[in-house]
C-alpha cells in the first residue's frame, strides 16, 4: 500500500489553512498549531521542512510568522511530499541512490519496471496541487476538464 507519512498529511493541512484564509497573509505557528489541533513541537518541524523547500517563507520578530511562498495552485503534491519525505519511491530499487546500493540489481529483471511505475506515480501527483485538494468539488470532473481527459 501506498501511504504519506503523518508529517506530509499534517502539512498538506498546515498549508491548506494557509492557503484558504483570504486577507491573511502572516501565519503564526502557535495560530497554525490551534487551527489544526497538532502540537506547536509539531507545527514547528513541519514548518522548518517547508521552509527549506521555499513553499513556506519565515519572517523573524514580534509580529513574525509564515506565508506561502507561492498560491496553492502552483504547490504540487509531489512538492510537498518531497518536502517531508523526500524523494518519491514506491520501491528500494525506485529511488537512485538506494539502486547504486542493491546488492541483486544484475540479478532483477524488475528494476526498469518498477522506475517506470514509480515515474507515473511521481508525474500524477505532480499534476495534482494543493488548491486541488482544498476543492470540494468532485476531483475527477475537475481534473479531467483541467487536463483534458475523460472522467468515468
Amino acid at each position: 500500500m501506498l501511504r504519506l507519512s503523518r508529517l506530509t498529511d499534517y502539512a498538506v493541512t498546515l498549508l491548506s489553512h494557509m492557503g484558504s484564509e483570504k486577507g491573511v497573509d502572516l501565519w503564526a505557528a502557535p495560530t497554525l498549531a490551534e487551527l489544526s489541533g497538532l502540537s506547536l513541537h509539531t507545527v514547528a518541524k513541519i514548518l522548518k521542512l517547508l521552509a527549506k523547500a521555499k513553499l513556506v517563507s519565515a519572517q523573524r520578530g514580534a509580529t513574525g510568522g509564515y506565508r506561502l511562498c507561492v498560491p496553492p495552485s502552483q504547490i504540487s503534491v509531489t512538492a510537498i511530499i518531497e518536502a517531508l519525505d523526500g524523494p518519491i519511491s514506491i520501491t528500494d530499487c525506485s529511488s537512485h541512490n538506494e539502486r547504486q546500493n542493491c546488492k541483486i540489481q544484475h540479478l532483477c529483471p524488475l528494476c526498469a519496471g518498477w522506475n517506470k511505475a514509480n515515474i507515473a506515480v511521481r508525474e500524477a501527483l505532480s499534476r495534482v496541487m494543493l488548491a486541488d485538494l482544498m476543492d470540494p468539488s468532485p476531483f475527477l470532473v475537475s481534473f479531467s476538464k483541467k487536463h483534458g481527459t475523460a472522467s468515468s
